[in-house]
């Protein structure tokens, strides 16, 4: 399983949930039938049901823990609230700060170059940039984030 397309599942989960407010369980389902039906993306899934549990486990964590991941990344925002953020970039975000402070096998930097990647790949122009402004300011708090977080 490449981490990368989970990332990318994760980040398309969490945005259909938000937006048509779906259950992980309905998001995820739906992401990994159209990646498996239509290749478009060019993803290769070699363990389905490996990565469907890593997935939705990231999706759930993730949802479960959003109030204060978002209240987290408001303090990062400076001048922006996570509201008026684009719902792919705030998607993104918040997998990262996910990443950063609730596990320990994905190491702050990658966690932050992948979401820098996520961000060119599903966002504008500038969204590589911001997300980059943003977690470069978290990195540089993060084993007090860890400490109050975990």
């Amino acid at each position: 399983m490449k981490r990368r397309v989970a990332r990318e599942i994760i980040v398309q989960s969490l945005y259909q949930m938000e937006m048509n407010e779906v259950e992980s369980g309905e998001a995820v389902e739906m992401l990994l039938e159209e990646a498996s039906e239509e290749n478009e993306t060019e993803r290769v899934i070699s363990d389905e049901l490996l990565l469907k549990d890593y997935v939705l486990s990231h999706v759930n964590g993730i949802w479960e823990a959003k109030p204060a991941i978002d209240d987290m990344l408001e303090h990062y925002l400076k001048g922006w609230q996570m509201s008026r953020l684009s719902r792919v970039d705030r998607q993104i975000l918040r997998l990262a700060a996910y990443e950063m402070i609730y596990l320990n096998d994905v190491p702050a930097k990658v966690a932050v170059n992948e979401a820098i990647e996520l961000a060119k790949h599903f966002g504008t122009e500038d969204s590589g940039k911001f997300v980059n402004g943003v977690l470069g300011k978290m990195i540089q708090d993060l084993e007090e984030l860890k400490t109050k977080h975990s």
